[in-house]
């Protein structure tokens, strides 16, 4: 269970920007526009009591819920993941590609489109049943990312977009990956970056129940990726962390309220926009890696 207040997150928030100003990226003023800020947050009544109790919900369980509208409605991680995603597959010519995780067939459709031959497995059957949909010439088996229903070394390709932050461990994962590989072959992960899964980038679901829930999420390090992939006997060629552009200026006055719990955080950085823009100032959003089989084994 999380218990999800919006007042703590908007003291964390102001929290973060302080530090920044603290090691000098803001000035006196600044410091002391935070700090009365605070004292509103404080004494505001739409604060005191929003707070909710909130589910874990296993991936199964989520994505089930999430399946119907998965591709409907705007979402910013697509947007910084599309460019380097292509820019990386760029450099991959077609052969044999799993979709690790494949969802409703996001990535499965861009790789049939590149003249690769995909093959998608995910753990959710709501989502494998709308990728069989959208690309209906494609492969796809239930599975999971511990246990590939894939042969050894049988794939040129391995994609993986936006799922291991739902992975608790990376490295029997990534070792997975490695093991379906051919020599020479190459690992594409992209997935939400850890700083923003700690500043809140959960998704939001209800369970079966209808309770408010996340999905279960981990927050892994860059180097946590990197020991996994060179733990799995593979090169790492290349790391990404796409950051989003700085938010325009505020117009108009701030909203009356946090808004509903299934759009926290990102209807609560509008109620401190000077704080929320310091708090995320450069952070990436995305993180990106590309790895490779060698082929031929490292020395022990």
């Amino acid at each position: 269970m999380i218990h999800e207040h919006p007042l703590a997150y908007l003291l964390g928030i102001e929290g973060i920007a302080l530090l920044r100003a603290f090691t000098g990226e803001h000035d006196r003023a600044f410091v002391e526009a935070r700090l009365a800020e605070v004292r509103r947050l404080l004494d505001d009544p739409s604060l005191t009591d929003a707070a909710v109790d909130v589910e874990r919900v296993e991936v199964v369980d989520g994505y089930r819920a999430w399946a119907p509208t998965y591709d409907d409605g705007p979402n910013a991680a697509f947007e910084f993941e599309a460019p380097v995603l292509a820019e990386i597959l760029d450099t991959i010519p077609p052969g044999v590609a799993l979709d690790a995780a494949c969802g409703t067939g996001r990535h499965t459709s861009l790789l049939a489109a590149r003249g690769h031959r995909p093959i998608g497995v995910d753990a959710s059957p709501d989502m494998l049943a709308r990728a069989r949909t959208r690309v209906p010439d494609a492969r796809f088996v239930q599975g999971d990312l511990h246990r590939l229903p894939v042969r050894d070394a049988s794939a040129d390709l391995v994609v993986s977009g936006l799922a291991l932050t739902h992975v608790r461990d990376l490295v029997p994962v990534v070792a997975e990956f490695a093991r379906v590989l051919r020599p020479g072959g190459h690992l594409v992960i992209t997935d939400v970056h850890p700083e923003h899964v700690a500043r809140g980038s959960v998704p939001p679901v209800r369970d079966a129940e209808g309770r408010p829930g996340r999905l279960v999420a981990h927050r892994h390090t860059v180097g946590d990726h990197v020991r996994a992939a060179l733990h799995a006997g593979l090169e790492v060629r290349r790391c990404e962390e796409p950051a989003p552009p700085a938010p325009p200026r505020p117009s108009g006055p701030p909203p009356s309220g946090p808004g509903p719990w299934d759009v926290w955080p990102w209807s609560l950085a509008p109620l401190v926009p000077k704080a929320a823009a310091a708090a995320s100032a450069g952070v990436p959003a995305l993180l990106a890696l590309h790895h490779r089989r060698p082929t031929t084994p490292r020395p022990d």
